[in-house]
């Protein structure tokens, strides 16, 4: 692989970088990574706004390949303000590819990099939100010829970004190199991608391969609102979506505050095992602590990374240019359901999550039926009840819906122990109210396994539904994601028992991930958070696993108890800590 067992390290320059490069300077910054981590790779750029001066571009060229690094190329489609005459409103200055000059610039870097590479990656700059005079004309005349009415973007944005990637970033490149490997890198605002052009469904149909940014951000202060578990799931949405072009997870240290979130972004990319660890970018990093602190974790996570197969999960289906309810997934990720993502219907996996993002497919309830009539088990939001209440669903549930609405923070949870016999419930408070969309439905032909409770009424918020030889459960999800966090650990205990990965199950608070792979291992991290602490959590197991082994420390866990049903295993788990467990049987 490289200087790692289980990925290549690699690292991106930017053009302003190699502009302002000396040789004594990026000597120096080499030797401070060289103290603290084994770079295999770095793509240099040439062009990011600016041109680099080429003589110092292959001067950067010439030292890191002195060094043992193998070098890539890179691009970063903005154009500068300041060469812009009519000065278009482009937000983080974008290209706008309805103006020629802009493209002839695109097409002039393009040719350089083919030139000088066999391989190079495109920045996640490479889409459009341009509404200048041009674009609005190219927009309407598009629509009018497809008979779309209500003036939206989305539709002639992923035709455009199609049309330029052939003829003004593949084409140029590939004359100048027939055989140049061309990677698109895809950010990480997957539900945006179709409003401003970028277009996997198709794009993996021309590039030669794709990357992930796996990057996360202060979800307070910024606009993103990413949960930190898309580090993850979002690497197995790409590597699902076309398997083995997946380059790698590329994260970066910006719009966070804690150095454990930066590192976060490293672990979880890690653990979906990529080909690269990628960061963003070499002049942010040189000099800072988050080099040292991500070196000294890199060896651990590629001794981690020996004992683990492949990623595997509950599946959670992400149509094509979907969109709704905005990373729920990823909010589920972080308390305890071991999500992974495709854009494929998992019409084979013994479980499945369904969001309001799966209702863009518009045959989602006959395969959704069809699945469950099957003997499959699939967990769904209310968001995708009410997006589908026009398509059949009601063949499935009796829940509707009223527009009601209720402030939750007591709670009822029906539990089913092996230890215990008959219908278990415990009464568990929240950590404070928080409103839930009211799915009512008929008494005894759905069934609520969870409920809030305000004075004298309860409403469900996990419903089961039978339906053939499956069944489907229906989640009301807080109207503030985040909310999921401050449930009880009975709530989110009883949702994770709903949907056990490998037979296994967590049982604890929130903020606390797992993830699967398909030799049975699997690994706990408790997230870093404010006022974060150390919780004892439980691990449930099926009956025949006798002991947990954690092969890093040499470390084995016995039963806390047992019976015929389950294994339970109990560990204290520490903010910031991955721990790497194999089941022994």
């Amino acid at each position: 692989m490289g200087n790692y067992r289980n990925f290549k390290l690699v690292a991106y320059f930017v053009a302003g970088g190699v502009q302002h490069a000396t040789r004594e300077q990026l000597e120096k910054d080499l030797a401070f990574f060289e103290r603290h981590m084994r770079l295999d790779k770095v793509y240099l750029e040439p062009y990011r706004d600016i041109f680099a001066d080429e003589e110092k571009f292959r001067m950067c060229r010439e030292i890191l390949e002195k060094h043992g690094i193998e070098v890539a190329g890179g691009i970063t489609t903005t154009f500068s303000a300041k060469e812009d005459p009519e000065k278009k409103q482009r937000m983080f200055n974008t290209f706008c590819y309805n103006d020629q000059r802009m493209l002839e610039r695109l097409a002039m870097v393009s040719a350089f990099l083919g030139r000088n590479f066999d391989e190079f990656i495109i920045d996640d700059f490479y889409f459009t939100n341009c509404t200048c005079d041009a674009c609005r004309a190219g927009r309407d005349v598009f629509n009018k010829e497809l008979g779309i009415t209500d003036g939206s973007w989305e539709r002639y944005r992923l035709a455009l970004m199609q049309k330029v990637s052939k003829e003004y970033m593949i084409a140029p490149a590939k004359a100048e190199n027939p055989s140049c490997q061309i990677t698109i890198k895809y950010p990480n605002w997957a539900e945006s991608y179709q409003e401003t052009g970028y277009n996997p469904a198709q794009q993996r149909e021309i590039f030669d391969n794709l990357y992930t940014g796996t990057e996360t951000r202060d979800p307070v202060t910024t606009d993103q609102h990413l949960p930190r578990y898309l580090s993850y799931s979002l690497m197995t949405y790409f590597e699902n979506m076309w398997p083995g072009h997946n380059g790698g997870g590329w994260f970066d240290p910006f719009d966070m505050h804690i150095t454990e979130h930066y590192l976060e972004q490293a672990y979880l990319t890690a653990f979906s095992k990529p080909k690269e660890l990628m960061m963003f970018c070499f002049q942010a990093l040189a000099g800072t602590m988050n080099v040292p602190a991500l070196g000294f974790q890199l060896d651990k996570l590629d001794e981690v990374l020996d004992h683990c197969g492949n990623p595997v999960g509950i599946p959670c289906y992400l149509p094509d240019n979907c969109q709704g309810e905005d990373n729920i997934q990823d909010f589920l990720g972080m308390v305890g359901l071991p999500i992974v993502c495709t854009p494929y219907f998992p019409k084979e996996a013994p479980a499945i999550l369904l969001t309001r993002s799966s209702a863009c497919d518009p045959d989602v309830v006959d395969k959704l039926e069809n699945y469950v009539a099957q003997g499959g088990k699939a967990m769904v939001t209310h968001g995708f009840v009410q997006a589908t209440m026009d398509r059949g669903i009601q063949r499935m549930t009796s829940i509707r819906f009223a527009d009601r609405k209720v402030i939750a923070e007591d709670f009822l949870v029906e539990q089913l122990t092996s230890r215990m016999h008959g219908r278990i419930i415990t009464w568990p408070r929240g950590k404070k109210p928080m409103l839930i969309t009211v799915p009512e439905h008929r008494n005894n032909a759905s069934w609520a396994q969870i409920k809030t409770r305000v004075g004298q009424e309860s409403y469900g918020m996990l419903l089961r539904d039978t339906y053939g030889k499956g069944e489907m459960l229906t989640l009301a999800v807080p109207d503030s994601f985040s909310d999921l966090y401050q449930l009880p650990a009975d709530v989110l205990t009883r949702i994770r028992a709903a949907l056990p990965v490998n037979g296994i199950h967590l049982e604890g608070d929130a903020l606390i991930s797992l993830f699967h792979y398909d030799n049975g291992a699997f690994i706990l991290y408790p997230y870093v958070d404010e006022g974060c602490q150390p919780s004892i959590c439980r691990i449930h197991a099926p009956a025949d696993v006798k002991a947990l082994e954690m092969p890093v420390t040499g470390r084995t866990l016995a039963p806390l108890y047992a019976d015929a049903a389950e294994a339970v295993f109990e560990f204290r788990a520490m903010p910031g800590h991955y721990t790497l467990f194999k089941p022994v049987k």
